[in-house]
């Protein structure tokens, strides 16, 4: 198993290698395998980035990130132009049902709120307003619409693990009521546990995934 200092080490050179993202911002502390990510960055996208790239470091078996946005001031918006730009990008996502999804901005921060029918169109409304000048956080509440039984929403998950090249479907568990899916057991990696919640979400009438796998290397 690696030990603290050598993912810190491994953290530090994928932030470097991310080229969204200002390093020299941002520091970076392990205990346990956590990684404590801190400091300020001038958008969202670049926050977004750097916990991103955190979990993609072998080891790593969590993120808790406190990184600040600060916003430069070419780029501050009033809440009101940030809401306009939110709801256009919307629009124009082909993928996204806009009109089944409420925006309100807050100080820079975005919620979004609605039903859908599936969970790659609750993320692609996400996707399109990571990157809009003046949004400091997301909130995404968007739910998803119930479609099908609890038995078969759990039937084309296992499916779906089997399928998938990045998973050892044999060390997850699976459990599926009223929407609810909980997964179980243990993964390689942090990249891999993601993995298996975005397998999970590809399923219609999955409502919520609450990932209880534990990341052992």
């Amino acid at each position: 198993m690696q030990i603290d200092t050598e993912i810190q080490k491994d953290v530090l050179e994928e932030l470097q290698a991310e080229p969204a993202l200002d390093e020299s911002q941002i520091a970076v502390t392990v205990k346990d395998g956590v990684v404590m990510l801190a400091g300020q960055v001038p958008s969202y996208g670049e926050k977004f980035a750097a916990e991103r790239a955190a979990k993609r470091v072998y080891g790593v078996r969590g993120v808790a990130e406190e990184i600040q946005v600060s916003l430069p001031a070419s780029n501050q918006r009033t809440d009101a132009d940030v809401a306009a730009a939110v709801i256009n990008s919307l629009k124009w996502h082909s993928g996204v049902p806009d009109q089944k999804i409420k925006v309100t901005v807050e100080k820079g921060w975005v919620r979004l709120e609605g039903q859908v029918d599936w969970q790659f169109q609750k993320d692609l409304a996400e996707q399109a307003i990571r990157y809009l000048t003046g949004v400091k956080g997301i909130s995404n509440l968007i739910l998803i619409a119930p479609r099908v039984t609890p038995s078969e929403v759990k039937e084309q998950i296992q499916k779906s693990f089997h399928r998938n090249a990045e998973l050892d479907s044999r060390r997850i568990g699976v459990k599926a009521r009223n929407g609810t899916v909980t997964l179980h057991g243990n993964v390689r990696s942090w990249s891999e546990r993601e993995e298996a919640q975005r397998a999970a979400w590809t399923v219609p009438g999955v409502r919520e995934v609450d990932n209880e796998l534990t990341v052992t290397p």
